[in-house]
């Protein structure tokens, strides 16, 4: 599996990564998808100042991305996600790691993110990376069945 900087072209297939995670609830989407909405919301991404997008490419096949966007000065909040094709063989270790060089050569002094707190797989790469929980979102985000679900704030100093 190799990481490379996301172009235009590779939007498509980050909405379809979106589409095949979303039903397993490991994201703050929820199906159904928009797949052509979410491939131009990452097109806008793509031109936006203090944004950057990387995907995971195997065999030729986009299986997962990574998306940061600047939060407030110096802070980059980071999204990810990965189809089961491409998890378990280091993919999002790899994916981490290029946006923790990201922010370093670009002057970030910190990477955040939220990740549900049943997510233990997700828990564990950022936390192999040097991600600490810095905090709780408790019962924040109502869910489309009226759920309420928390987050865990989670974050790396990369200065």
């Amino acid at each position: 599996m190799d990481v490379r900087r996301a172009q235009e072209s590779d939007t498509a297939a980050m909405a379809e990564v979106i589409a095949a995670v979303a039903p397993e609830g490991t994201l703050g989407v929820q199906p159904p998808v928009d797949v052509a909405a979410r491939a131009a919301g990452f097109r806008d991404l793509l031109d936006t100042d203090g944004a950057a997008a990387w995907v995971l490419v195997d065999d030729g096949r986009v299986v997962g991305h990574a998306t940061v966007r600047t939060r407030v000065p110096g802070v980059l909040g980071l999204s990810m996600a990965i189809a089961r094709a491409g998890r378990g063989r280091g993919g999002g270790r790899a994916l981490v790691d290029t946006v923790l060089e990201h922010a370093g050569a670009t002057g970030a002094h910190k990477v955040d993110l939220e990740v549900w707190p049943d997510n233990g797989r997700a828990i564990a790469l950022y936390a192999g990376a040097g991600f600490v929980v810095e905090g709780l979102r408790d019962r924040h985000y109502r869910r489309a069945d009226g759920t309420l679900r928390s987050s865990l704030i989670m974050a790396r100093r990369t200065d």
